[in-house]
């Protein structure tokens, strides 16, 4: 039977939202769109593009905690979670999100206690915060994301394991290319059709349950 390493992105795939566009939605100073775009065009990495948009939210820890505490997650996801675990798999939670949000939301959920790794969120002042990115890969990182998805994946073959992907978005579409197998969401369906990736769409992780039988097997029809 093979042996797993599921590597699952955070917002918008266990989150039915993306925390950092739902803070700076409600909280982000003018200008924020504008880094955006500049992202979306290409002319910055995420790493700096979240940088730069952290830098322009201006609100309180309880003001964050109130909208933090109104995202929802999918709830299929800690089912899938205890079936990964009885396989004897393991499961990590790699973002380009926020770590401070990710640790809030699972623990309001009572999800299950489980490794994430993510950019640092770090308050600043009263209203003022900044992000560290202790997971970047500056050298490396094609994307220049805050975290490099890649690098976990590499790290996850190095040790014999097939690698799993399941993600929703442009954070998944790097790594996408360097895992065995991907369960996709949204904008990662498309991309993964469009080069020819081996991947299923999934549309919440009551389908991802449903798959677990036949990723032990890995049976070519999978693709």
């Amino acid at each position: 039977m093979a042996v797993w390493s599921v590597l699952c992105d955070f917002d918008g795939t266990v989150s039915t939202s993306d925390a950092t566009d739902t803070l700076l939605e409600a909280f982000g100073k003018p200008g924020w769109q504008e880094i955006e775009a500049e992202w979306l065009a290409g002319r910055i990495g995420s790493r700096v593009c979240m940088q730069q948009q952290i830098a322009c939210l201006d609100a309180s820890k309880e003001e964050l905690d109130e909208a933090i505490d109104a995202i929802d997650v999918d709830g299929a996801f800690a089912a899938f979670v205890d079936a990964i675990i009885a396989h004897g798999w393991e499961l990590s939670i790699v973002s380009d999100g926020l770590d401070y949000a990710i640790r809030r939301i699972l623990q309001r959920h009572r999800l299950p206690a489980l490794p994430f790794y993510a950019n640092h969120l770090v308050q600043t002042g009263a209203r003022t915060w900044k992000l560290d990115s202790p997971y970047a890969a500056d050298t490396t990182c094609y994307s220049a994301s805050g975290l490099c998805k890649c690098a976990f994946a590499h790290r996850a073959r190095a040790a014999g394991n097939k690698v799993l992907m399941i993600g929703d978005g442009r954070s998944d579409f790097c790594v996408a290319g360097n895992v065995d197998f991907v369960f996709a969401k949204n904008n990662l369906i498309t991309y993964c059709v469009d080069k020819c990736l081996p991947h299923i769409p999934v549309f919440g992780f009551d389908d991802a349950i449903r798959m677990i039988p036949e990723l032990a097997e890995f049976e070519p029809t999978l693709i």
